[in-house]
């Protein structure tokens, strides 16, 4: 390949500023969304599970939508779809606000708020890092971006609470609606030249779609973050409706979930420091075990504000801790042409994840009155993730070298 065709890379602090800047905005704003669950119920006499299922499907959509965006990504450059997607994500919010009924609820809470945080979230901002990052800082900088989304939940969770006080729960989404305008222009500063075309076989995106799916490490990332994603969704949306239950303050749940985020800024950023040093499916491993442990002891002390604030901490450490090192086997193995849209099917699974814990919360804290069952099988899945990360090899992948004609 003549070096002078390819494209110069945007420098790395570039990327990760404006990069982690567009990941706190957009998961700051939807790691505060169980803060509505209340509010939004109480004043339109939905039940619980009306709300959850409407998060539920907006994981789902997230999910499914997730590839394709990744593909768009890859194919004709990040920025279009970044724009179009932080656009989206502000009709989204408001229209949340104005849902009537559940359907139009579940319409623009679940359906479009889960196609535009596809396009402006980890998958497709990753893709920019590792067309202009070296492999040798790759986890590392992913580690950085995802403790920037860590650090937007710690920002974000109290503000969308100081906002939903002051203004009413409605206003309050209009105006986080308005802020989300704001990824247009910092996705100008991941604005990339053309495509250069990559050595070695030169695949299809069905190829490499059937090469990854045939991939038995692939195939076990992908079940690792299904439970990922069935854990942190499950608390992140059903925490305070379980701290208020047990009689503790709206005050302890919205300190519980900024402590989520703050301490996920370690969290994510030791993961991303430690996968250029260990091995990865060890790292992912311990996490999911540790995050069963932690579980255990929480259901097994009494609960008190200190308890919360203390699980919720290390919880952080381990919230999106799996974001890096997964991301990173993913680029090691299959390389970067197809990354953003491979990564965005691992994710996929994480959202498969995240609708079945969060629409299980609510389905059977309606038919029990309690979270205990949904609390043990985030135990069970999280001893199952870390059993299966064991084997996953992280070596690149072998191809048959091309013959020429």
């Amino acid at each position: 390949m003549n070096p002078a065709s390819t494209p110069p890379r945007l420098s790395m602090s570039q990327v990760l500023l404006c990069g982690a800047a567009i990941v706190t905005l957009s998961m700051g704003v939807r790691h505060g969304f169980g803060l509505w669950l209340q509010p939004i119920t109480m004043e339109r006499g939905w039940t619980r599970e009306t709300f959850a299922f409407a998060l539920a499907v907006q994981n789902l959509s997230w999910g499914i939508a997730g590839p394709f965006a990744g593909m768009l990504a890859d194919r004709f450059g990040a920025i279009r779809v970044l724009v179009g997607s932080g656009l989206l994500y502000a009709i989204g919010l408001v229209l949340m606000a104005l849902a009537p009924t559940g359907v139009t609820f579940t319409l623009s809470a679940g359906i479009l708020l889960g196609i535009a945080q596809a396009g402006c979230t980890y998958a497709v901002v990753y893709g920019v890092i590792t067309r202009n990052v070296s492999a040798e800082k790759r986890s590392w900088a992913m580690g950085i971006t995802a403790a920037a989304g860590s650090f937007g939940q710690f920002l974000m969770v109290p503000v969308s609470s100081g906002l939903i006080s002051a203004f009413g729960w409605q206003q309050a989404l209009i105006i986080l609606g308005f802020a989300m305008l704001l990824v247009a222009p910092l996705a100008l500063g991941l604005r990339e030249g053309a495509m250069a075309a990559t050595s070695g076989p030169q695949q299809s995106i069905l190829e490499a779609v059937r090469e990854a799916f045939r991939y038995r490490s692939f195939q076990l990332l992908m079940a690792g973050y299904f439970v990922c994603g069935f854990q942190v969704v499950f608390i992140g949306v059903h925490m305070p409706s379980y701290l208020k239950d047990h009689g503790l303050s709206p005050q302890v749940a919205t300190m519980a979930l900024a402590l989520i985020g703050l301490f996920n800024v370690f969290g994510t950023y030791i993961a991303g420091a430690l996968g250029q040093r260990l091995a990865k499916r060890h790292i992912l491993a311990a996490i999911y075990l540790l995050r069963a442990a932690a579980i255990v002891i929480f259901l097994a002390v009494p609960l008190t504000p200190a308890s919360v604030y203390v699980f919720s901490s290390v919880m952080g450490l381990l919230w999106l801790s799996t974001v890096p090192p997964t991301n990173a086997i993913v680029a090691q193995i299959f390389g970067i042409k197809h990354f953003s849209m491979l990564g965005g099917f691992v994710f996929l699974s994480h959202q498969v994840g995240s609708f079945m814990g969060v629409w299980l919360g609510g389905k059977l804290y309606d038919a029990t009155g309690s979270y205990d069952v949904v609390w043990w099988i985030a135990v069970a899945l999280g001893i199952f993730a870390a059993l299966i990360n064991l084997p996953v090899r992280e070596t690149a992948i072998t191809r048959p070298v091309a013959q020429p004609a």
